[in-house]
């Protein structure tokens, strides 16, 4: 097996889909959402099986993946369709949580550079009520930062080479 074989190089790939995947888990937990908290979970469970497949040359498995992979896409496209408001789809919609909670991108409050400033919080018993505090500015926009991880995952899909 040389260096740069084409299984080496989706070992490589499936290794970067798994590590974004757990980065973007990560991430929506942190903002409850929960649709793409129980996708992210699947997609990390196909790589983990592709990346199975393509070690011990089970070809099912990878089959299984490349199937998983055209879903995997769809919702790509449909979450930067969701952030970027095309299509009659709004960021402000229950679709990423089920209707079950209240979500919020953690990127929202959270994201490179955004100033926060805490309202005054007369009868409030806790000052780090999420409702008192307003994001100003920040350098680059929540949905930017979710639809920059949608494009992330679409590259690193496409470019598997199977």
């Amino acid at each position: 097996m040389g260096c740069c074989s084409g299984r080496c190089m989706l070992i490589l790939l499936f290794t970067l889909q798994l590590v974004t995947a757990v980065e973007r888990q990560v991430f929506d937990f942190l903002g409850f959402q929960w649709t793409p908290i129980m996708i992210n979970f699947l997609q990390i469970i196909m790589v983990i099986l592709g990346l199975f497949g393509t070690a011990q040359y089970r070809p099912r498995y990878v089959v299984l993946y490349l199937v998983w992979t055209l879903l995997w896409v769809a919702w790509n496209v449909l979450v930067s369709c969701i952030y970027l408001d095309l299509g009659g789809l709004s960021k402000d919609s229950d679709i990423l949580s089920l209707g079950m909670s209240s979500q919020r991108s953690w990127w929202e409050d959270n994201g490179p550079g955004c100033e926060t400033k805490g309202l005054p919080s007369t009868g409030w018993q806790s000052p780090e009520n999420p409702e008192l505090v307003t994001v100003l500015s920040c350098w680059l926009e929540y949905q930017y930062i979710e639809f920059l991880h949608c494009i992330i995952q679409l590259v690193l899909s496409v470019s598997t080479p199977a």
